[in-house]
């Protein structure tokens, strides 16, 4: 049963999946294209490597011949996916889900089109003329995302004629990869979003985890809770939609599919073929397993007879605020230790840069679900960042 795998993309939720892999016996090769990652941290062994190289790429692959290829980041030559499975490689969930959900366009396209799941209206642009143009016939206030990106890079709300050009460029300086295109969405007046955590296997139905809240600033998540209350009717059409979704792409691993809900019920955002940062409330346990568990015994296709909501619990993120090529220290963990239900994850990023996320505090209790996420929050203020 042991597997030889590479983990492409080495952060702070690949340094989790590394974890959950080892505790099944598994030896894990973690990638990335800065050394000493987090998941470097924690892997059998590791490489540097500009994962958007398609002959370093399959250099790697040729090196270590893993029985898994596990990607975690957008920025990879997903299109090499294709050949891997031809050679026998297992890719996780499969190529073909790697390569359309490392583009927005690929995943939207098939979602909205081909699949008639609900979504935001939507067009795309890759020039100044076309994109003003879109944000025109889409309507302003609108959102707009470079078709690749992570962590909301890129990402904003047009809220006015003057914000085009602006929004533009701003977006086209955060796309990873090779990929120089915006997508302009449709403003939904939403009530709240939710990460619905949706685990496939190779043997067994498609399960779900309980629906997680959260909260964005700058695109990027500061507080996640679990579960979210929300309309039963809404929570089955969303399952029904991820469902539809992660069916279509294929493959084996735990899913983090995005929607926005509404008074008039869940529309389809985005998903991710892995563990979703969002989902790093789970850590606290608030489930029998957390989604790093659920998606190496997923990947491996051992059995998830089950999945079961255990408490309330809630994450909420700390962040540098400076730049520094030295891994930092961390005060006030004595502090948050010393609350009943309290637990960190320190990262181990080796630097720091503005809004970066460095560590989670989680909380976890019988508390309901607004004390619980405030109680996070709390937490996470303790903790302050030394720069050394």
């Amino acid at each position: 049963m042991q597997k030889k795998i590479v983990l492409l993309g080495s952060g702070e939720l690949g340094k989790e999946v590394v974890i959950a892999l080892q505790r099944l016996g598994q030896t894990v090769i973690a990638v990335d294209s800065y050394p000493n990652a987090p998941a470097m941290q924690v892997a059998d062994g590791f490489e540097v490597i500009n994962m958007l190289d398609g002959a370093a790429l399959d250099a790697l692959v040729a090196k270590h011949q893993p029985d898994l290829v596990v990607p975690e980041i957008e920025a990879i030559r997903t299109e090499r996916f294709y050949d891997y499975e031809q050679q026998g490689i297992q890719v996780v969930p499969s190529a073909k889900a790697a390569n359309f959900t490392m583009n927005r366009k690929a995943i939207r396209d098939l979602a909205a089109k081909d699949l008639g799941v609900k979504t935001a209206n939507y067009l795309y642009a890759s020039t100044l003329e076309d994109f003003t143009a879109a944000v025109h016939q889409i309507g302003i206030p609108c959102v707009v995302k470079p078709l690749m990106s992570s962590s909301g890079k890129g990402q904003s709300i047009i809220r006015s004629e003057a914000e085009i050009e602006k929004a533009f460029h701003y977006g086209m300086d955060g796309s990873r990869g090779d990929v120089k295109e915006m997508i302009i969405e449709e403003f939904i007046a939403f009530d709240y979003e939710i990460t619905l955590l949706t685990v496939t296997q190779k043997e067994g139905e498609t399960l779900f985890c309980a629906p997680i809240g959260h909260r964005q600033e700058r695109g990027d998540y500061q507080e996640s809770w679990q579960p979210m209350p929300m309309d039963p009717a809404h929570l089955k059409q969303a399952q029904d939609m991820a469902s539809k979704v992660t069916a279509a792409l294929g493959g084996a691993g735990l899913w983090g599919v995005e929607f926005f809900i509404t008074k008039d019920g869940a529309y389809f955002s985005e998903l991710s073929p892995r563990p979703h940062d969002t989902g790093m409330v789970t850590l606290a346990g608030t489930q029998n397993f957390s989604e790093f568990e659920l998606h190496a015994r997923a990947i491996l296709g051992l059995p998830i007879p089950a999945i079961h909501q255990l408490k309330n619990g809630a994450s909420a993120v700390v962040l540098a605020d400076q730049e520094s090529d030295v891994a930092p220290a961390f005060k006030g963990l004595h502090e948050v230790m010393a609350v009943d239900g309290a637990d960190v994850r320190i990262f181990g990023k080796p630097t720091t840069r503005p809004y970066r996320r460095m560590a989670v505090a989680l909380y976890s209790g019988t508390e309901d679900i607004q004390s619980i996420t405030n109680k996070a929050k709390e937490l996470a203020s303790t903790i302050s960042i030394e720069y050394k």
